[in-house]
């Protein structure tokens, strides 16, 4: 039975992949941050759920993850590693912390970077293990090569996700172990039901409130009405188990928009989501 590792199972993305490897026969190892979390999904998954406990920036916690993964695998790889643990920090830079930013930072990024150092000796970067080199999938968005204002934490986090993910695949060519990204538009997710809670009252004295309430209202549109996890799930099977998987993968709930986006010229992007927001000003900077 082949084996995969899943950061952060408990909801979302996560929990669809998780249920959907399952069916399809693979062991599951899934991260989840609370015990209650872990004892839920060993009840809902079965015997082939294995539940790690650890924070994803808990390097110690991950690399006794690993090693208890490693004893399970008894001299064999991995089949895979889903990076797929992240959240999203919302606001304009100017109203943020510093801390708030390197949080986002930490989880999304160095998060991901403790976990694959610490399992890519068993996708086969270790060579006394036997079998087929693993993969990892790294979870990205669309965000991760669209800058979205406002949003300005999660965009730069998804943005060096990819950067993180381009390198290694050529790092780990020398170990056969495929480096694929996934980058999904908007999904019904709890990291967009969230939007909801956003705190508006601290945002009161900001010039940004306006356009942060309708970004908000459009994060809570966004929650309902995006792809469901589990069309998310398929893209990671099919990543993990493909002959020739593609290098990055786009799913978004509207494609053509998406598409059309990414061949604007910058400076109309830029009018259309500043009219969009209510971000455009008649000052111009120039001499």
């Amino acid at each position: 039975m082949r084996s995969i590792v899943i950061t952060g199972v408990s909801t979302g993305i996560g929990h669809a992949t998780a249920k959907v490897l399952l069916a399809r026969g693979f062991r599951v190892f899934g991260s989840v941050r609370r015990q209650v979390d872990a004892e839920r999904l060993q009840a809902e998954f079965g015997a082939n759920f294995v539940p790690l406990l650890f924070d994803v920036t808990d390097e110690a916690a991950v690399l006794a993850a690993a090693a208890q993964v490693r004893a399970a695998l008894n001299g064999e790889t991995l089949a895979g590693l889903v990076n797929n643990a992240g959240v999203a920090v919302p606001g304009a830079l100017l109203d943020l912390s510093v801390d708030e930013f390197r949080a986002q930072i930490e989880i999304n990024v160095m998060g991901p970077v403790i976990v694959t150092q610490a399992f890519a000796p068993l996708l086969g970067a270790d060579p006394a293990l036997t079998g087929a080199p693993g993969r990892i999938v790294m979870m990205s968005s669309v965000s991760g090569q669209f800058g979205n204002p406002l949003l300005s934490p999660y965009s730069t986090s998804k943005f060096a996700l990819e950067g993180l993910a381009e390198s290694l695949r050529r790092e780990f060519m020398l170990f056969g172990i495929e480096v694929l990204v996934i980058a999904p538009g908007a999904v019904r997710t709890p990291i967009w039901d969230k939007a909801e809670a956003i705190d508006m009252v601290r945002f009161d004295a900001s010039p940004f409130l306006p356009a942060l309430t309708k970004l908000r209202e459009m994060l809570m549109k966004l929650a309902k009405n995006g792809l469901p996890p589990e069309r998310i799930a398929e893209l990671v099977y099919r990543a993990l188990t493909a002959s020739r998987p593609k290098l990055r993968v786009v799913a978004s709930p509207q494609p053509v928009q998406t598409f059309v986006a990414g061949w604007l010229p910058k400076r109309w992007l830029d009018r259309m989501i500043g009219r969009q927001l209510g971000l455009a000003s008649r000052k111009r900077a120039g001499f």
